[in-house]
């Protein structure tokens, strides 16, 4: 999918409306790149939620979220019942075309999507403290900084802000060195799904 490690800054990350007009989305990666919200295979997104109401509907797309800042919220999805999402809590699977209402429990949150189009790409994604190596993967990586970190990959040493992104190929070895002692960051493996 990419020939080298590719550096996103938060500053560079495209903005632009929710779906449904309702929100404001910050596009980390997409992909194919320059792809819109009805033709792309995945997409990795940051979003802020200001008040309740229903999610976008994406036909055909499993998404994964997570909460990063704010206090929380509750998502009543059609099919799994009302599940809480907090900073602390694991990301949440669930189908993007399941009807999903959000209720903020205490103020607007900041969440990270990861979508992928069924039966082209599958995806997870999961949260990571400490420093180390990180473990090899089948597909493609993308790393989202929480705190300020360095990225060693078989190119060099990066340095990552919050909210910055690193895309690392499958055979790319890299890993975490904290730079304020305590490293917090999110992993999203992407990969093909190939036809037997």
């Amino acid at each position: 999918m990419h020939d080298k490690t590719r550096l996103l800054r938060n500053g560079d990350h495209r903005r632009m409306p929710w779906k449904n007009g309702g929100g404001e989305t910050v596009e980390v990666a997409v992909h194919p790149e320059g792809a819109g919200l009805s033709d792309f295979g995945w997409r990795v997104s940051m979003a802020t939620v200001a008040s309740d109401g229903p999610f976008s509907v994406f036909p055909g797309i499993d998404r994964t979220l997570a909460v990063l800042s704010g206090d929380g919220m509750a998502l009543a999805i059609e099919g799994l019942g009302e599940r809480l999402l907090t900073p602390q809590s694991a990301p949440l699977a669930f189908p993007a075309d399941a009807p999903t209402t959000a209720r903020l429990t205490g103020g607007p949150v900041t969440d990270l999507n990861v979508m992928t189009r069924r039966g082209r790409f599958v995806h997870v994604l999961n949260h990571h403290t400490g420093e180390g190596p990180l473990p090899p993967a089948d597909g493609l990586r993308l790393l989202l900084a929480l705190s300020p970190i360095g990225v060693a990959c078989d190119d060099g040493l990066t340095g990552l802000q919050p909210l910055d992104a690193l895309l690392l190929d499958p055979d790319e070895t890299a890993a975490v060195v904290s730079v304020t002692g305590q490293a917090s960051f999110y992993v999203a493996e992407i990969r093909e799904v190939r036809g037997l």
